[in-house]
C-alpha cells in the first residue's frame, strides 16, 4: 500500500497537554490489533495552549495553573489529581510536582525535524514523557537535543536545527491550519480532512470514527472539517499545562 493511499490522521496537540498524552494512548489502543491499521498514517501537528508562556524551570505546572486561574494550590492539586487518575487508567504516571513550566515552540520545531527523519511519533512520545514523567525542561535546547539523541537522531544535526529558526514556519503553518479549521481544543484528531474528533475519547469511539472515515473515503470531500458530537476536554486557556 502506498503512502498516498493511506488515510491521514492528523493530531493537533501540545506536549504540555495531559489530555493529549492520554489521547495518544487511547489512539494506540484503538489501532492495536485493528485489521485496518496499515491503512492509517498518523501525523502530529503543532498547537500551543499558551504561546506567551515563558520558560521557567523553577515553577511547576500546578503553580502556574493556580496563578492563572486564581485558585489555591489545594484546589489546583484536586484538579490535577483527577487528571492524573485518568492517566493512570492508560498506564501513565504523571509527576506534576516535577513538571517545569516551558514554552513549547522549540519542542514543536523538534517534532517537525524528527518527522522529517521518520521519527515523529517517537519524538512526540519522548517529549510527553520528558515533561509529565521525567520532569525535564523541554524549553531548554540542551534538554531537547539530549532527548532527540535518545531516539537516535544525530546530535550535531539537532543542535544546528535548534540554533536556527528551521521548522518555525511549519509550526506556524500547523497553528494557522488549526485556526482555519476552527480547532480550539486539543487533542483534535482530524480524519482525512473530513471529520474531527475532539478530546481524549475512548478507544472504541476513536476506532468507530476511523472506520467510518475509511468507509466514506470514496465520496466527495466536504469543505473544511466537521466536528463529532464529542466535546473538548482541554481548551486554549492552557488549563492542562
Amino acid at each position: 500500500m502506498t503512502e498516498t493511499s493511506r488515510m491521514k490522521v492528523e493530531i493537533w496537540s501540545d506536549v504540555v497537554c495531559p489530555f493529549c498524552y492520554i489521547g495518544k494512548r487511547k489512539l494506540e489502543a484503538a489501532l492495536a490489533g485493528w485489521p485496518q491499521r496499515d491503512r492509517i498514517e498518523v501525523i502530529w501537528k503543532s498547537f500551543q495552549l499558551a504561546p506567551d508562556t515563558r520558560t521557567d524551570p523553577t515553577r511547576n505546572s500546578v503553580q502556574n495553573l493556580a496563578e492563572k486561574k486564581g485558585w489555591t494550590l489545594e484546589q489546583t492539586w484536586q484538579v490535577v489529581a483527577s487528571v492524573a487518575e485518568r492517566a493512570r487508567a492508560e498506564g501513565l504516571t504523571f509527576n506534576y510536582e516535577a513538571t517545569k513550566v516551558a514554552n513549547t515552540f522549540d519542542a514543536h520545531r523538534l517534532e517537525h525535524f524528527a518527522a522529517s527523519r521518520g521519527r515523529g511519533d517517537e519524538m512526540t512520545e519522548r517529549l510527553f514523557k520528558a515533561y509529565f514523567v521525567d520532569g525535564r525542561d523541554i524549553g531548554d535546547h540542551r534538554t531537547l537535543a539530549a532527548l532527540a539523541v535518545e531516539i537516535g537522531l544525530p546530535d550535531a544535526d539537532v543542535e544546528a536545527m535548534l540554533a536556527s529558526d528551521e521548522y518555525a514556519d511549519d509550526v506556524q503553518r500547523d497553528i494557522g491550519e488549526a485556526a482555519r479549521f476552527g480547532i480550539n481544543a486539543v487533542p483534535c484528531f482530524v480524519l482525512d480532512r473530513r471529520y474531527a474528533v475532539s478530546g481524549a475519547q475512548d478507544s472504541a469511539a476513536l476506532r468507530q470514527a476511523l472506520q467510518q472515515a475509511l468507509s466514506e473515503r470514496e465520496g466527495p470531500p466536504d469543505p473544511g472539517t466537521s466536528r463529532s458530537p464529542a466535546g473538548a476536554v482541554c481548551d486554549t486557556s492552557g488549563d492542562c499545562g
